[in-house]
């Protein structure tokens, strides 16, 4: 058994799972047990091949998808039987048989080979069984989400509540909630897991992939099962002898009852090599391994599909570059999947951890003896496993010393909201809700072997961190405070001395260990000027030690279709064999303006993170930044996020309603101020100073020392027909033009998220003043969207090497989605 003490021990309570509603099985168990019978009488004989003619004409061959049955007496059934069993749980009757259909194409005379059997065998549930142990865990599935994942499952009963139900409802299993995790005898599973399925008596285990977990609207227990075929299943049959540890995954799903599953299964994914020698050697500490897909037309293997290019964002804040360079690579056809990280030092760690880890559970291999290390349950693999579970009957429910580890849960470098550094597991304990889920260090876990290694094997089957070579694309601006025009104590001699300009280094780190196809690194303009440009060569020479092509340029926001300037710089570095991709030409000459959301009536205090739209798009910019996409998870109600402006203190509110609303108005205009002939300001000593209702000065001192008296930034007022120069963090008016042109507060998130070319869909969280820094931070959409179709087109091998690129004629076509989000879909 595979116990630990929780860093922090208190009571805990035992979770109960939730009772199906009694009604809805009643009604619903007749059905079900109707349907049994006439699935008994079809049931059919284990998969075999036939050949299969196909005619002339068009026809259709349909691919049965099958059900299982649950075997009495279980192994599983005998473990979980010192465990107290809830007062209730819910039964599961017959299951229901769920078709897949596929239409052949006309073939003319063209003999088909294909199997005509998914590798499930029709049955019913013993009734023998009915003391099992299958429920779920934790809280359903969101149902906005669920009926987003899953529309099929609910479209028949929302049907059915506007039109009526009809004789072809029983056809699919309607879903009453959905989970991501089930617990059956004793054994917890979750959502993407691989599973043994029980079979006919005498036949070997079904596999599979739990693809789905739902309560039927009979109350029942149900999961959807993607079959993983065995070499003997397909139309190999008995004729030649393939490695009975290699499977074979399919498109063929179906519905079962949940207490049809027997045990959990690490099954290793690989790719289709082609050195297939290597083949005859069984992937070691792995119940299977798969590396190919099984098709039922035309008896096809296959390898797997191409999977999108990896995007890994390091500093990500709000993905500005990310989901630009996504919009961008999918107009030029490519298609990224995106990776974002923000805590990058503590992030390389962690990969470099995660790797041993991999390696330690030889999934995969390596050479370098640094990379393999003793860990604490190391010596309980030497003791033997079987001996994990051989202490259950001598475990006592009021055990207050030792806890159980149910499973591992996550991963972290660094204890979350503590400074201790060191390898960190997530655990979920036995018998207890996730409310009492704790973060333990490796140290402490040292005889839970197999749940670290399912978890280990489970997270490297899903991708779940990157390993060298695995990553196609790195992006990322990596802070350097240290060359900040606001730091007075630039180090210009050492600039990398300075810690506030270390993840430089620490990028570039990233960078070396995973060795992406391509990088792409931004910064500002000082990056090139600070100290020589010390910190910028530096970057380009690390690349080039590690023998990337590179290419250095700067590019501004305007010229890509916003009214903000914002110069920023673009290194590019592409790996030897790789096209490397050029810059982008501007999209714009001249600036448009409309910035703000139609004038909206905002106060110095609004609280509001929704508010509809109230008036139609008067610009073009504000219509275009209204479009939304038919991935924007919100389509149906289009409203404004995020306009919500900085709070500003009384005496800062104070200061700005003096500040007159008109183009150029700062706080030279309030009394006492004057101008000199050489544009320093300077206190009139005819005017006496104004206060403030709290006795302080209404025109600070601070402003008039900025910038040696010649700044008319401090509480400057923006105008509808000037562009901004940079988008900042910070929303304070002390040193920079951020005022409103007509209302008395600084401009909102979203009005600052627009001047970065953030679509209205695009939704921010968090605190205000974090909402500020993400956006302040970002790199400008539109500009990150004209790289991504650069980087796309290299990608494509599409480009010439010409450092520079103009874009197709038709690129802001259709670089923009059709639907507006108009004021018209507002109720």
């Amino acid at each position: 058994m595979a116990r630990s003490t929780p860093a922090t021990q208190r009571k805990r309570k035992s979770v109960t799972p939730s009772e199906p509603q009694p009604s809805a099985r009643k009604s619903s168990r007749t059905e079900a047990k109707k349907r049994a019978v006439a699935a008994d009488d079809e049931r059919q004989a284990p998969p075999e091949a036939e050949i299969e003619v196909i005619p002339s004409s068009e026809e259709a061959t349909n691919s049965s998808s099958t059900t299982t049955s649950k075997k009495n007496g279980t192994a599983a059934t005998k473990r979980a039987s010192s465990r107290k069993k809830p007062a209730e749980e819910p039964t599961v009757d017959a299951p229901v048989e769920v078709s897949d259909t596929e239409d052949s194409a006309e073939m003319g005379s063209l003999k088909q080979i294909r199997p005509v059997k998914s590798p499930a065998k029709k049955g019913k549930r013993n009734s023998d069984d009915e003391d099992s142990d299958a429920r779920f865990l934790g809280s359903p599935v969101a149902d906005k989400d669920a009926r987003e994942r899953w529309p099929h499952r609910y479209a028949k009963k929302d049907a059915k509540q506007n039109k009526g139900s009809s004789e072809d409802d029983d056809e699919l299993i309607e879903a009453l909630r959905h989970y991501t995790r089930a617990l059956v005898d004793g054994i917890q599973y979750e959502l993407n897991d691989n599973a043994h399925v029980k079979a006919a008596d005498g036949e070997d285990s079904y596999i599979c992939k739990i693809v789905e977990m739902f309560e039927g609207v009979d109350g029942n227990p149900y999961f959807t099962a993607q079959w993983y075929y065995r070499a003997k299943d397909t139309i190999i049959e008995d004729a030649y002898q393939i490695d009975k540890t290699r499977v074979f995954f399919s498109e063929v799903k179906d519905d079962n009852p949940l207490d049809c599953l027997l045990k959990k299964l690490n099954i290793v994914m690989r790719p289709l090599e082609v050195d297939w020698e290597g083949k005859r050697s069984p992937v070691p500490d792995c119940d299977y391994h798969c590396d190919a897909q099984y098709l039922l037309p035309y008896a096809s293997f296959v390898k797997f599909p191409s999977e999108p290019f990896t995007l890994l964002d390091l500093y990500s804040g709000c993905g500005g570059m990310s989901t630009g360079l996504c919009l961008g690579s999918k107009l030029s056809g490519q298609q990224l999947v995106t990776v974002r990280n923000e805590s990058v030092e503590d992030f390389l760690a962690l990969l470099l951890e995660w790797e041993k880890l991999c390696i330690r559970f030889s999934l995969i291999s390596s050479d370098d003896p640094e990379k393999k290390q003793a860990y604490p349950f190391d010596a309980e693999e030497d003791e033997g496993e079987d001996s994990e579970g051989d202490d259950d009957d001598d475990e006592t429910p009021d055990d207050s010393e030792s806890f159980e580890v149910e499973n591992i849960l996550n991963i972290c470098y660094g204890k979350p909201d503590d400074k201790d550094r060191g390898l960190y597991f997530k655990v979920q304990w036995k018998g207890y809700g996730p409310e009492y889920d704790t973060w333990e260090p490796l140290d402490g876990l040292g005889n839970c072997l197999k749940a670290i290694r399912d978890f280990v094997t489970n997270g490297f089957n899903r991708k779940m961190l990157p390993l060298p070579g695995s990553i196609d694309v790195i992006c990322g601006g990596p802070p350097c405070q240290g060359i900040s025009g606001f730091n007075r104590f630039r180090n210009k001699d050492n600039p990398l001395d300075d810690e506030k300009n270390k993840q430089l280094i620490v990028y570039m780190d990233v960078v070396k260990y995973l060795r992406p196809k391509y990088v792409l690194m931004e910064n500002v303009v000082d990056i090139l000027k600070f100290a020589d440009g010390f910190l910028g060569r530096y970057a380009i020479g690390r690349l080039i030690e590690m023998n990337y092509q590179t290419r250095v340029g700067m590019l501004a926001a305007g010229a890509y279709g916003l009214p903000q300037f914002r110069n920023r710089v673009f290194l590019w570095g592409a790996l030897p064999t790789l096209d490397l991709p050029p810059y982008p030409l501007p999209t714009h000459d001249v600036l448009v303006r409309g910035v703000f959301p139609n004038k909206f009536e905002v106060e110095n205090g609004e609280t509001r993170d929704e508010m509809p739209y109230t008036k139609e798009p008067e610009t073009e910019f504000q219509r275009l930044i209204r479009l939304r996409t038919p991935e924007a998870l919100d389509l149906s109600s289009p409203s404004l996020n995020s306009h919500r402006p900085y709070e500003l203190n009384a005496d800062d509110y104070e200061r700005v309603c003096h500040i007159p609303k008109k183009k150029g108005a700062n706080f030279r205009d309030l009394p006492g101020v004057r101008v000199r002939d050489d544009n320093k300001v300077e206190f009139d000593p005819a005017i006496e100073r104004v206060l403030l209702k709290s006795k302080k000065p209404l025109v600070p001192d601070y402003a008039m020392s900025f910038v040696k008296g010649t700044s008319s930034k401090p509480f400057a007022r923006l105008w509808w027909d000037e562009t901004v120069p940079t988008v900042v963090t910070r929303a304070e008016p002390h040193n920079q033009a951020i005022l409103h042109p007509e209302q008395d507060r600084v401009l909102s998130v979203r009005e600052n998220a627009r001047l970065q070319g953030f679509p209205d869909y695009y939704k921010l969280v968090g605190p205000i003043k974090e909402r500020y820094i993400q956006v302040g931070n970002a790199v400008a959409v539109p500009v990150a969207r004209a790289l991504g179709y650069a980087l796309g087109m290299a990608l494509n091998h599409n480009v010439e090497r010409a450092p520079l690129l103009t874009l197709p004629s038709d690129y802001l076509e259709k670089a923009h989605p059709t639907t507006p989000a108009s004021s018209q879909d507002e109720a």
